[in-house]
């Protein structure tokens, strides 16, 4: 039933039926995380740093209505110059933005599931959404924590994005049984920064250790997910004042401007940007190189 609405391309179907490595990545990052062309060409380079790793990379998206399973560089392109034109999509959306035959970018949430449609288990992608700012009175929590309870697909991240309460978001997590493993470090990474206030569950030092926890929570059938926090490179981390102002700054400018749900993601990490010079776009990319990497490293493993 499934064939009908998927498309896993060629590559990496036969690389998923020869138990060979396959990476995840999400489009969202493409049509609404990055302006244009500095979306097309982080995208072609994350690709590229995963088969340089020795894994098939497999971006994600929603063409036409069709579920796609690893993009072309066409379709990485349109994605990219058509923008926040692109429907952001997360659970809720798949279905409409399918029936309507339209484009779709994918949350973490919603690569999460069409990743585990195909089979793959390991995905790479920036930071994870979580619990907002002021969410005891909004009540605002990204759909990926709960993807991430319930489905079985590893992120790895530098951990939530720095505009979330990241308290919150960790103790979200432990209510719903989902690891936070930290690579090489003991701390929780708060995307730009390497650390912050808050641990992390298990530090563990190699790839082949994370696969090989992977690999026993799934044969022992404890589904969900698993989120595997990858510290941004210390040459790229941000000072945690300035990103801290910056996104205060961001935050207050939403409230004023009413800005809530599905809107206020982009609207923050484009003006965190602009509020740091660009400084955040740049780090935004070498923390999502970095964690290709590392995905591609554990994916190689679990085969």
């Amino acid at each position: 039933m499934l064939n009908q609405y998927l498309d896993i391309q060629p590559e990496v179907a036969e690389a998923l039926a020869n138990n060979q490595p396959v990476v995840a990545l999400e489009s969202t990052i493409i049509s609404h995380g990055m302006p244009y062309p500095r979306n097309v060409e982080t995208a072609l380079m994350v690709e590229e740093a995963i088969r340089e790793q020795g894994a098939i990379p497999a971006t994600i998206a929603i063409i036409g209505g069709r579920l796609k399973v690893g993009l072309d560089e066409a379709q990485i392109r349109h994605l990219g110059q058509a923008g926040q034109q692109v429907t952001k999509v997360s659970r809720r959306d798949i279905p409409f933005v399918v029936a309507a035959e339209k484009d779709g970018a994918t949350t973490v949430a919603a690569t999460m599931i069409l990743a585990e449609m195909a089979g793959i288990k390991v995905f790479a992608t920036g930071g994870i959404g979580g619990v907002h700012r002021g969410a005891q009175q909004t009540f605002d929590i990204s759909a990926d924590l709960q993807e991430l309870a319930n489905t079985n697909v590893a992120v790895v991240c530098a951990g939530a994005k720095s505009i979330l309460d990241l308290g919150l978001t960790r103790e979200y997590l432990e209510t719903q049984g989902v690891p936070v493993v930290g690579y090489q470090t003991d701390s929780l990474p708060a995307f730009y920064t390497r650390e912050s206030e808050h641990s992390v569950d298990y530090r563990l030092e190699t790839p082949e250790q994370i696969a090989a926890a992977l690999k026993a929570k799934w044969q022992m059938e404890l589904n969900g997910g698993v989120v595997v926090a990858n510290p941004i490179p210390e040459a790229y981390a941000m000072a945690p004042e300035v990103i801290t102002n910056a996104i205060e700054t961001a935050l207050r400018e939403a409230e004023e401007q009413g800005i809530a749900g599905k809107a206020s993601t982009p609207f923050l990490l484009a003006r965190v940007c602009e509020l740091t010079g660009g400084n955040s776009l740049d780090a935004n990319i070498q923390l999502v190189l970095n964690n290709a990497r590392l995905g591609a490293q554990i994916a190689k493993n679990y085969c």
